[in-house]
């Protein structure tokens, strides 16, 4: 069973790369991590590590509070 908090946090990843235009192979790149990896973060299926929070935010140009703004569809 999906934790909801993981599974909204994965949309919301999923949402921000989209609207960067960017692959998860592209994401992977600006991030270092494997683009494995940002596929199972956006389907729910991983728990990222607080540093690794800072690290999506920082490739979003955003503060942690902005990432984990899940209401927002900007």
């Amino acid at each position: 069973m999906k934790h909801t908090t993981l599974t909204q946090f994965g949309e919301r990843i999923r949402t921000l790369r989209k609207q960067h235009h960017l692959t998860q192979e592209q994401l992977g790149e600006i991030t270092g991590f494997h683009h494995n990896y940002i596929g199972m973060v956006e389907r729910g299926e991983r728990n990222p590590a607080l540093l690794n929070l800072e690290i999506f935010a920082k490739a979003f140009e955003m503060s942690l509070a902005e990432l984990f703004d899940f209401e927002n569809k900007d």
